[in-house]
This record gives C-alpha cells, sequence and structure tokens, in this order.
C-alpha cells in the first residue's frame, strides 16, 4: 500500500459518486447553483471562490482550485461542493486534502453513508487503518449489507507491516463477523501466504452468503492455492450445479480445467454453457481456441465466426480464424482473415501472412502488398518498412532494403527500430562512419537499451578498435540481460580480443550453454585453447563434435591440437 495507484482510486471514488450519490462530475453552473442554494448570506463570495477554482483549473492552477473548494466545502453544507473538492483533491493525489474534506464531511452528517465510504476509502489509501475500521463499522450500523469490498477496490496494501496493521484493524472492528469484512481479511490473509487461515474465514463468509460470486471464486482460488487439484475441481463442480444460471462461476470452473489441460472436459461444459447462453463473447471465444488446440477445426470456425462483429473480440476472433485455417492449410482463407486483423494483433497477423506468402516463394507479393499496407495503416510504417527490408534481404537485394529504409528515416528520423534495422544491414568494415553515426544516434535516443548497447559493442569489436568501449556498452548491457546469449557472445568476443581469455572463457561457456550455437562454441573453444589448458580444450572440442558432427566451423578447431608423437 505505499505505492497508491492515484488513477484507479481516483475511478473508484467517482464510481461511488455516481452509484451512490447519483452524481457525476459537475459543471461550473451546477458548482454555482449549489453554492448559491448552500449559502444564502455569502453568495456572493461562494460564487467568486468557485469561479476562481474553475478558472484556475482551466488555467492548470490545481493547487488553487483545490484550496477555494476545499475551504467552501468544510464551511458549506453542500454535498456537491464536497464532491467537486474530494474529486479535485483524488485527481491531485492530495490524500492530506482529501482525508480533511471526507472528515469533516462524516462530522457535519454523520449519517451519510457515501460520506463514510468516502472516508474508508481515503482513509485506507492514507494508511489510516483504525479511522478506516471504525467508517466501515459505521457503514454497517446504517446498512448491514453494504458491498464493502468495493472500498478496497485499487487498494492493495504492498508491505507486510501494512497487512498486518489492516488486519489487525479490521479484526477489533465491531463488525468483525459481517461477511464483507470477512471476505476482505480473507483477501489479507491470503496476500500474506496463509491460504489456510484464509480458507478457513472465507468458509465463514460463505455460511452468511452462499450465493456471493466472489465469495465462490475466492474459495476455489485458495483451494487451488494450496495445491488441493481435485478439491478445487469438485468445489467448481458443485458451484456449477449450484448456480447453473450464473455464467461467471461456470466459466471459471472451464478456465480451471483448461488450465489443468483438461481441455476435452472443458470443451463439452462450453457446449452447455453455450446451449444456454448461445450470444456469449467470452464462452464463443474460449470454445474457439479450446477446438483450436484439440484440433477440431471446424468447431473452432463455428464458434469464432460467430465473434465477427464483436466490439470486444472481432480482432481476436479474425486472428484465431486466420490460425485455424492456416492450420487446416487453406492459406488463402488465412491470408484474408490476417488481412482483417487490427488493433494489438496487427503486427502479429501481418508477419504470420509474411510467412505465408514466404512459403508460397510469393515474396515480390509481399512486397507489394506491403507497400499498399503503408497507404491503409500509415500507423504501422515502421514495423512494415521493416517488413519488406527484410523480404529484400531474403531475396539478396540488401543494397535495395538499405534504400528502403533510408526512405523510411525521411519520414520517421528518429525511430529507434527504423535505424537499429540498418545497422544490422550495414557492413562493419565498409559502412564504418555510417554506422558510428546511426549507433551513437541509437544510444542518444535510448542510452539503456540492451540490444543497442549490444549492437554497438559487437560492431566495434568486428572492427577491433575502442574496445575499452566496447567491454563497458557489453557488460552495461549484461546488467540488463544477465542471460542473453548475444550479450554474452559479445562480451566473451570484447575480453577474447584484450587477451582476457578467463573472462572470454567464461562468457562464452554460460552464452554456448544458452544457445547451443555451434559459432559460440567454437569462440568458447578458442578462449579455452588460449588459456593453455589443451586438456579442457580437447574435451570441449570433442563436445562439439558430437553434439555438431557435420558443422565446418569446427574444422579449424582440429589444427590446434597437437599431433601425436611418433615412437
Amino acid at each position: 500500500m505505499r505505492q497508491i495507484n492515484g488513477q484507479n482510486s481516483t475511478s473508484t471514488i467517482k464510481q461511488y459518486s455516481s452509484t451512490l450519490l447519483l452524481l457525476g462530475s459537475m459543471l461550473c453552473s451546477s458548482h454555482l447553483y449549489a453554492a448559491t442554494s448552500a449559502y444564502n448570506t455569502q453568495r456572493d463570495h461562494a460564487i467568486e471562490q468557485s469561479m476562481i477554482a474553475e478558472f484556475a483549473l482551466a488555467a492548470q492552477d490545481p493547487a488553487t482550485a483545490l484550496h477555494n473548494y476545499t475551504v467552501l466545502a468544510i464551511k458549506s453544507n453542500s454535498t456537491s461542493l464536497k464532491q467537486r473538492a474530494l474529486n479535485i483533491a483524488l485527481e491531485q493525489n492530495d490524500l492530506k486534502a482529501a482525508l480533511d474534506i471526507a472528515t469533516h464531511w462524516v462530522v457535519q452528517e454523520p449519517s451519510d453513508v457515501p460520506a463514510l465510504f468516502y472516508l474508508a476509502h481515503i482513509a485506507l489509501q492514507a494508511h489510516e487503518y483504525e479511522l478506516a475500521a471504525e467508517s466501515l463499522d459505521k457503514i454497517l450500523s446504517h446498512d448491514p449489507s453494504a458491498d464493502l469490498e468495493r472500498i478496497l477496490a485499487g487498494i492493495a496494501p504492498e508491505s507486510a507491516d501494512d497487512q498486518v496493521i489492516l488486519l489487525e484493524a479490521l479484526k477489533n472492528s465491531q463488525a468483525k463477523d459481517n461477511p464483507s469484512i470477512l471476505v476482505i481479511i480473507a483477501a489479507l490473509k491470503a496476500q500474506n501466504g496463509e491460504f489456510e487461515q484464509a480458507l478457513d474465514t472465507i468458509n465463514q463468509a460463505l455460511k452468511k452468503r452462499p450465493k456471493a460470486t466472489n465469495f465462490i471464486l475466492m474459495k476455489a482460488n485458495l483451494l487451488s492455492a494450496l495445491g488441493n487439484e481435485q478439491q478445487t475441481r469438485n468445489w467448481y463442480s458443485k458451484a456449477s450445479r449450484q448456480h447453473k444460471s450464473n455464467l461467471e462461476i461456470r466459466l471459471a470452473e472451464v478456465k480451471y480445467l483448461i488450465k489443468l489441460n483438461d481441455s476435452q472436459l472443458a470443451l463439452d461444459k462450453l457446449e452447455k454453457i453455450l446451449k444456454k447462453w448461445p450470444k456469449a463473447e467470452e464462452a464463443l471465444f474460449i470454445a474457439g481456441l479450446t477446438s483450436i488446440d484439440l484440433g477440431q477445426y471446424e468447431r473452432a470456425e463455428r464458434y469464432l465466426v460467430e465473434l465477427r462483429h464483436s466490439l470486444e473480440y472481432q480482432n481476436d476472433a479474425y486472428y484465431y480464424l486466420a490460425l485455424n485455417a492456416e492450420r487446416k492449410q487453406h492459406y488463402e482463407t488465412a491470408k484474408a482473415y490476417y488481412r482483417l486483423v487490427d488493433g494489438s494483433l496487427y503486427t502479429v497477423s501481418r508477419q504470420s501472412l509474411i510467412n505465408i506468402y514466404t512459403e508460397q516463394q510469393r515474396l515480390n507479393e509481399a512486397l507489394r502488398f506491403l507497400t499498399q499496407e503503408r497507404v491503409n495503416y500509415p500507423q504501422y510504417a515502421s514495423f512494415l518498412y521493416q517488413a519488406q527490408a527484410e523480404i529484400l534481404k531474403k531475396m539478396g537485394n540488401k543494397p535495395a532494403a538499405i534504400q528502403l529504409l533510408d526512405e523510411a528515416m525521411q519520414h520517421l528520423s528518429d525511430d529507434p527500430e527504423l535505424i537499429y534495422a540498418q545497422v544490422l544491414l550495414l557492413d562493419p568494415f565498409v559502412e564504418r562512419d555510417r554506422l558510428d553515426q546511426l549507433l551513437t544516434l541509437l544510444l542518444d535516443l535510448e542510452p539503456n537499451h540492451p540490444a543497442y548497447l549490444n549492437a554497438y559493442a559487437y560492431t566495434l569489436a568486428l572492427q577491433n578498435r575502442h574496445l575499452d568501449q566496447a567491454r563497458q556498452y557489453a557488460e552495461q548491457a549484461l546488467e540488463m540481460e544477465p542471460d542473453q546469449a548475444s550479450i554474452l557472445d559479445t562480451l566473451g568476443f570484447v575480453a577474447y580480443l584484450q587477451n582476457d581469455f578467463a573472462t572470454a572463457a567464461q562468457a562464452l561457456q554460460r552464452a554456448y550453454d544458452l544457445s547451443g550455437n555451434p559459432s559460440i562454441g567454437v569462440r568458447y573453444a578458442r578462449a579455452v585453447y588460449m588459456q593453455g589448458d589443451l586438456s579442457n580444450f580437447s574435451a570441449i572440442l570433442k563436445q562439439l563434435q558430437q553434439k555438431h558432427p557435420n558443422d565446418a566451423a569446427l574444422e579449424p578447431l582440429n589444427s590446434l591440437l597437437l599431433p601425436k608423437t611418433i615412437h
């Protein structure tokens, strides 16, 4: 709870505003009207302060706005002014001001349940746990069925100390046996890894509210966390039978079965769900993906086609319809579906489409398609240029690929991915000055990007110059990506050139273990040889020959073995 998610908390408070007070964000005229009705004798002053506050907000001066509204809220009986002041305080993440406003609100109107909701929520944010528990007690005394879990929405104690303090405050609450309090206590115990105790607590809550969906699902999650697979399955099965009209519970059971790789049973249950809820989009989507995994492609298509016009699942449906068609080797259908995908799956869908063109040996057609895509989807221009350059490289036309990327950089001069793509194409010996310029620009744009640091280090190593700088870049990259084989390989290469064969051998051994790349293995063997450890070198060479028996890169290593003495 040390770190507060201001955006989530603000939205939660505003949710209380709409659902509990039936008030949203107030227009300036609304604030003026409220101020007028609240201060008959001080009308002009209230209007003036409200106007100053609203103008201050418009002028990007929230401090003045918050000060004015806080003063008005504390002195006024107007609910709308208090709400406006709270919203501004929360938007500015000023918990002290928000707590002051909510506290005064409750003092003025001690029976106002929405005000108590505000106070409890903000007190939790501000780590005022006793105040939060006291507010919860008061809420439940007015409304025993209040949905208190929502107060904790967007707020989760992160430190163990905070969890213990909040837990003790709730345990000492007069309403500690209220099911809403019990479920919060159970959640806190689970956060602390006390799953058995959390399970006991949620069972108490279920006795009082056996139909509560979140209680039912929390118990399932706790059983799963305890590793009780059969008990978890039994609980989901029982809950699904008892709550046949609860789609959320029945889908949760299906997801758990899929997690256990019991996909066929999950699909059978989805079939029953879809008979009851034929338009349930999440069920249709899960059924489509599960059918693909089971190789039931016709069935998958039947489900996914239903989602073509879904606002939420349309792009996912098109993508998996394409994947489904590809699995059936219906490549033209797959390409047609891939072309329809947009949003977060755009790049992966177009890459899949390019792969089909490549398999069909229709690379010129792929180039024409990608050119048109740059017109239709200019927001993806960088990706599309890079994809075209990669195709030109595959076609053996590296100069055309470099020229295309030059064209791209005229429009997207500070795009690091485009610069990096060009770096990978340039010859480190012929284009040394151009490479230096691009690599320097890359590190100016993103100085801590491990791939870019590695590229510069490797380029310098290939050119056998500025090796100290190269090593610094490689070590810096390795700090961020300690298990990246390509970076370890670069560090080993640089260390080898610096005659630091011990470091080279250590880095290259790790790189080879991670990648299994024979070229890295050769460099590793050479580093060991240069240390003078011929027996270890022979053992490494033998291992490489066994793993890569037909690799020509190993041949030069044989010449390093000393010939046997002839007696």
